[in-house]
């Protein structure tokens, strides 16, 4: 009986004519925000989707542009017919189940509760996977090393140049992009209530800097401007609005929290939150740490840049052949491949 009791009063019942009453409305957890199928393309998934497990893509050939003089012997090219693969090599699973019993004594439909949550927890792993790889770190929630580095090339690489991660050195931003240590973040630092910037070339930056710096790192690949995005976690979006509050302001091209998106154009990028960028040692904190254990990465792109597809997305159910109970299980096969590595661009970060 959760009602109290004066002391020497024992005339009332023991609680069995105040009985609990278990409510018809479930609380529902929160749910993260999923941008993958936002910032990648589906152009192949028609291609893979009913039969085999890859796809090769061709490469466009560079053609070689020579001086011409009068009398010269011309020697004609031979085309490279280079390519690359995506694979499907993904696959994730859940299964559950709900024994007869409690389901028929239950109040509400708890098998389609959980395969609500079961289906989201999917698709997050999936968001998970993928930001992972576009940062150049495995999906932590799968591998024993939580956030280590990628090194599994998917396929082959889109570009022979690129590391195990899939990725090109020269579009990673970390402390030497801004005179500091190469093995180290950048430190960031809002110039919030009129006071300066970190200090410059010491391997600092404030956040709209770096989100420059990306920029103009895609503008010398000679990346579209259209369709360019920015994925950011939490901490850096705080730091973001601590240089600028207006950034988020509607009035100033912020959209509020939808889908992930909470700004419009920032420096031609579109604006993504996700927790599910990968974090490094600590992670991004609001109290600062070493620029060497202590930080989060932020990623930016092209839709062009990486390709998803899926060719098993599915939740069946069954009988329990051992006891009286339904088994619901469902399994997401997908892969994921970077095209163009030169419109990846990632950037690792702490707070000083």
């Amino acid at each position: 009986m959760a009602f109290s009791t004066a002391t020497g009063y024992g005339n009332l019942p023991n609680g069995n004519f105040s009985p609990i009453i278990y409510s018809k409305q479930v609380q529902v957890a929160f749910r993260k925000a999923s941008i993958v199928e936002a910032i990648t393309n589906s152009d192949y998934f028609g291609e893979i989707a009913n039969m085999g497990d890859s796809v090769k893509v061709i490469k466009e050939p560079e053609i070689t542009v020579k001086e011409y003089a009068r009398g010269t012997t011309i020697t004609p090219q031979d085309l490279d017919d280079e390519e690359f693969s995506l694979t499907i090599d993904k696959a994730n699973y859940f299964a559950f189940k709900v024994d007869d019993i409690e389901e028929a004594h239950s109040h509400i439909n708890f098998q389609q509760l959980a395969s609500d949550r079961a289906a989201y927890r999917l698709s997050d792993q999936y968001d998970q996977d993928v930001l992972g790889y576009l940062s150049g770190f495995k999906q932590s929630a799968l591998h024993g090393a939580p956030n280590a580095v990628n090194t599994t090339v998917n396929g082959a690489k889109a570009v022979s140049t690129a590391g195990s991660d899939e990725l090109l050195s020269s579009m990673k931003i970390v402390a030497d992009s801004f005179g500091g240590s190469s093995s180290n973040a950048i430190g960031i630092q809002a110039r919030a209530g009129g006071a300066t910037s970190a200090t410059p070339g010491s391997g600092n930056a404030n956040p709209l800097q770096i989100v420059a710096r990306m920029a103009r790192l895609l503008d010398q690949q000679n990346v579209d401007t259209n369709n360019r995005w920015l994925v950011v976690d939490p901490v850096f979006i705080e730091v973001l609005k601590d240089e600028d509050s207006r950034l988020l302001n509607s009035d100033f091209g912020g959209s509020g929290l939808q889908n992930g998106l909470i700004l419009n154009n920032l420096h031609g990028f579109k604006v993504y939150m996700s927790n599910n960028l990968p974090s490094v040692g600590t992670g991004p904190s609001t109290t600062g740490g070493t620029n060497a254990s202590n930080f989060g990465v932020i990623v930016a792109g092209h839709s062009s840049a990486v390709a998803t597809a899926e060719q098993i997305n599915k939740t069946e159910t069954y009988r329990d052949p051992d006891s009286f109970a339904d088994i619901v299980r469902g399994m997401h096969l997908y892969g994921r491949k970077i095209l163009r590595p030169e419109a990846i661009s990632t950037a690792r970060y702490c707070l000083v």
